[in-house]
């Protein structure tokens, strides 16, 4: 049950939410989860899952803190889990040790857990409270949450654009809008996404690399966990890939969503490192609920768009995205290219409302969040 929290369980918990974004890029698709040990009023152990298929956090901090967790205070941000995966469950790992409380940020939203491993304490005459920081774990997971609660991913989109809305030159000339400080920090998100989607015009005007880049990305890789670069996604319904594309050449898995079956074409592919699926049609087009439900199924947790207005545009159209991620120049383009739509709103009725999350400088650009409010 939720409770009243005194400052110190706040600075653990704080403490366990740092430990748990250790995890960012590699515990795909399982949440980041940190764990902190109290007794005594002393840290006597810390963990955080740093790679699926691994020790879960609460192992790694019961293991440090070895008999000292005997009657401490297991802070931990998500529900420990209470069913057989790769690992088992983390609430008889607690019991065992003899924790005495257990204080959890929110609960397990897979329905496999779901409230079971708080009973499973409980009924082990363990102290049992959470809600500490609830959204700021949440925050951190929040493609697990959704995927645990729907089966889709959250999708995250991307654009670069100036004071005037406009995210190309007349002729097309895009890069750069944004200075090193916005590219620098799109890298930062890109890390934590599990796959990163664009249109086949995107790759066929720019030939991108869709890459995080170490050196910027902000974030060192736990001993002996391997670098993990997002999976990328190319729309492609009539199979246009350049088979020469860098992106085949680079770290990472390049998959292709297409509708066309042309058998020497997708060969010609496979054998240059192509990834194939075979999307659903609507129309001419790919379906994009459908695709998003194979991102789900994947499991694929977060989703980084980075596309061109006709791909953006459909998303949003199909309220199929949850956050925007704005990069605004101090630029004015005039007669540019518009960030979204093909068709003009001609009623204020069309609009599309957002709310904004936080507002800030990077560099000299100004970097936007925001989420439309049927989604928010």
């Amino acid at each position: 049950m939720s409770a009243t929290f005194t400052p110190e369980d706040h600075a653990y918990m704080a403490q366990a939410l740092r430990l748990a974004a250790r995890g960012l890029n590699s515990v795909h698709p399982n949440p980041r989860v940190g764990c902190v040990i109290v007794r005594d009023g002393q840290i006597v152990g810390e963990g955080w899952h740093s790679i699926a298929g691994g020790p879960h956090a609460e192992v790694l901090a019961l293991k440090q803190a070895g008999d000292k967790a005997r009657d401490a205070t297991a802070y931990v941000t998500l529900e420990p889990c209470c069913h057989h995966g790769k690992t088992g469950p983390c609430s008889d790992v607690l019991i065992s040790a003899g924790i005495g409380r257990v204080v959890a940020a929110m609960p397990d939203p897979n329905p496999q857990v779901a409230g079971g491993g708080f009973t499973a304490l409980r009924n082990a005459r363990i102290d049992v409270a959470f809600g500490l920081m609830a959204a700021e774990a949440a925050a951190l997971n929040p493609g697990f949450v959704k995927r645990m609660r729907t089966g889709r991913p959250y999708v995250r989109c991307k654009l670069a654009l100036t004071l005037d809305g406009k995210t190309a030159a007349a002729d097309g000339e895009s890069q750069w809008l944004t200075g090193e400080a916005a590219r620098a920090d799109v890298q930062q998100w890109r890390i934590r996404s599990d796959a990163i989607l664009t249109g086949i015009n995107t790759v066929i005007a720019d030939d991108p690399a869709l890459t995080v880049r170490e050196e910027q990305a902000g974030w060192s890789a736990p001993t002996n966990v391997p670098w993990r670069q997002p999976r990328r996604v190319v729309l492609d319904s009539r199979l246009r890939f350049p088979p020469d594309a860098r992106m085949l050449r680079l770290p990472g898995e390049t998959w292709l969503v297409t509708l066309a079956n042309d058998a020497a074409r997708l060969q010609l592919l496979a054998d240059g490192g192509a990834h194939v699926a075979q999307g659903t049609a609507d129309g001419e087009r790919i379906a994009l609920g459908d695709l998003v439900d194979w991102f789900g199924r994947q499991p694929v947790n977060e989703v980084w768009v980075e596309a061109g207005p006709t791909l953006s545009g459909a998303l949003l159209e199909h309220g199929l995205v949850d956050e925007f991620i704005f990069y605004v120049a101090p630029q004015l383009l005039g007669g540019g290219r518009d960030a979204f739509f093909t068709q003009t709103m001609r009623q204020l009725s069309q609009r599309v409302m957002l709310t904004i999350k936080d507002i800030r400088a990077v560099g000299a650009d100004w970097r936007i969040i925001a989420v439309p409010k049927a989604a928010g």
